[in-house]
């Protein structure tokens, strides 16, 4: 049985989960459950980093202590996981004791390697980041993230000798032996490369008390990029030895542009420096705009992820987020627009198609019919297109694919008209309405498993049982439907 290994970034447990971090983990869904439908056993991994400067102050602030501040803010993340009906297979988070031996130990391996040296770093300090900032890097002076002026810090430190890896990552991308995906993106990382000098990276914080013990001077603590980045392998079970995971390397790891820098350098050094396998490909998303300005508290035009739940439904939802944009580009959502697809794709086209063809069911006599020419051929052609879609990421090609085929379906009623057809002819047009629906149930059911295993299960199909959509597409084994109550409500 083949493996398939797909990640989100660790979220920072500074924040509250917000559209942005839901567009990442429902698309890593998305993938996940599509790669399960296929048979292949799938690992799914998301969580929490929860180390630093502005955890420890923020705790401060709310009167709690760092971890009980990390318990409280990561059972954020997890409740609305729960709510999206996210189904990762395991949520790491950076305090847990396992993660943090085996970061030990890996920084005690580096060091065998000659790899981690003392130093003495100074340079300008975004709290907000919890980084160093270069000069240009700043705009007007300002962190361009949280518009905030850097402080000069200067601390004895340890460093990662990442200038060693410049050659060898640069050929590694450039040859696609590591992929990174979109092109645009790619781009980046190597003109980056091509034209800047690695410098090698300050590993820990002299100052920083919340954080995982440096196991060379444990007057110091190891810095985010060491920590967190190893959470991909804990979170498979590595012990930070020389065992790889059995799901490891990751198929894909998903992530916003804003931290792809750092995964296309600090984190294949690390593995290259720890003798592990790359990643077989990191796909960094744009950003969200909310009509037309970037989304920020201080507009109050942030979209929460519960709210569009409570509008539209967890699986509407989940559709209408991962469908906003082009996967890999930026994109503009509104209200409005939500809406309207909501109303166009769902209510309309989809639940509407569904609710007709299941009423139509009742007045069927005859149920044993088997598949005909009526939709295969088209029904064939979209999946090819779909699977070529979903193994390029390209989500919203996938979605299209979908929606034509519901298109295709319901201007085939209004041609046939089938509610005037009688006897053996009304059922057999019925029937084969029935499998063209349930490929459209299955094609969806990554995007929205709720609605469509509801669907899928009123046809006497479990997904469980039965994975392999062209045994599903060829098989008879429906059972005549009942009608169902309305799956997508107009809003």
């Amino acid at each position: 049985m083949s493996k398939f290994y797909i990640t989100t970034p660790i979220y920072y447990v500074n924040d509250k989960p917000h559209v942005g971090h839901a567009y990442t983990t429902i698309a890593a869904d998305v993938l996940a459950r599509y790669h399960r439908l296929k048979g292949e056993d799938v690992f799914f991994l998301t969580g929490t980093d929860e180390h630093g400067l502005k955890i420890f102050q923020n705790a401060e602030k709310a009167g709690q202590t760092p971890q009980a501040f990390c318990d409280e803010n990561a059972a954020a993340f997890i409740k609305l996981w729960e709510s999206l009906n996210i189904s990762y297979d395991n949520f790491i988070r950076t305090t847990d004791p396992a993660h943090e031996e085996a970061v030990k130990k890996a920084v005690t391996t580096l060091n065998s390697k000659d790899l981690i040296y003392a130093g003495k770093y100074e340079g300008l300090y975004c709290v907000g980041c919890e980084q160093y900032k270069t000069t240009k890097e700043l705009m007007e002076g300002k962190c361009p993230d949280h518009q905030k002026e850097p402080v000069l810090l200067q601390e004895d430190c340890y460093f990662f000798k990442l200038s060693a890896f410049q050659d060898t990552l640069l050929k590694l991308i450039d040859s696609h032996e590591l992929i990174i995906d979109p092109p645009e993106r790619r781009n980046e990382v190597l003109g980056f490369l091509k034209t800047e000098k690695l410098e090698d990276i300050s590993i820990t914080r002299k100052k920083v008390k919340w954080g995982i013990k440096f196991p060379l001077d444990e007057k110091q603590t190891i810095y985010v990029w060491i920590d967190a980045f190893l959470n991909y392998l804990t979170g498979l079970g590595w012990r930070g030895d020389k065992e790889i995971p059995k799901f490891w390397p990751a198929d894909v790891q998903l992530m916003a542009k804003d931290i792809l820098r750092v995964h296309a350098t600090i984190w294949p050094a690390m593995l290259l420096a720890l003798d592990m396998p790359l990643p077989k490909k990191i796909f960094a998303h744009g950003y969200f705009t909310f009509e037309g300005q970037k989304m920020s508290k201080s507009l109050g035009n942030v979209i929460d992820p519960t709210e569009l739940i409570n509008l539209f439904g967890v699986d509407a939802a989940r559709y209408l987020i991962v469908s906003a944009c082009p996967f890999g580009q930026d994109g503009d959502i509104s209200k409005n627009k939500l809406y309207d697809r909501y109303n166009s794709d769902l209510a309309n086209n989809f639940g509407n198609l569904v609710s007709r063809v299941f009423r139509l069911a009742e007045r069927v006599e005859k149920f044993d019919f088997t598949p005909a020419e009526i939709f295969k051929e088209f029904i064939d052609k979209s999946w090819q297109d779909y699977h070529e879609a979903i193994e390029a990421l390209a989500l919203e090609d996938a979605v299209n694919i979908w929606v034509n085929l519901l298109n295709y379906i319901n201007k085939n009623i209004e041609t046939t008209k089938p509610w005037a057809l009688k006897g053996e002819s009304f059922d057999y047009a019925i029937y084969q309405l029935l499998l063209a629906i349930k490929n459209a149930a299955l094609m969806a059911y990554p995007f929205m498993p709720e609605k469509c295993d509801l669907v899928l299960k009123s046809l006497g199909l479990n997904l469980r049982e039965k994975a392999d959509n062209t045994v599903i597409f060829e098989s008879s084994e429906i059972k005549k439907p009942q009608s169902l109550p309305a799956l997508f409500p107009r809003a």
